[in-house]
């Protein structure tokens, strides 16, 4: 699987309730911590679809997806 974009994504931890969709949807970028929080484990991990899907997924929206190459935000859209 994996993505050929360098991807920065950042996850609100305060915002995070564990929903795990995004471990769900992304199981090689999303995995959960010792505190039931989602912290990313690989940005590479699966592709850009399934890792868009899981941001859009998740019920606080808590996880922003950047494109390290252009800067552009992928998700949330502004």
């Amino acid at each position: 699987m994996g993505n050929d974009r360098k991807l920065k994504i950042c996850i609100d931890r305060d915002e995070c309730i564990g929903d795990k969709a995004c471990e769900n949807d992304a199981p090689e970028t999303f995995a959960m911590d010792d505190d039931d929080k989602a912290m990313v484990i690989n940005p590479q991990g699966d592709d850009l679809e399934s890792i868009m899907v899981a941001a859009e997924n998740c019920p606080v929206e808590c996880i922003t997806v950047i494109d390290e190459a252009t800067g552009e935000k992928l998700y949330p859209k502004e």
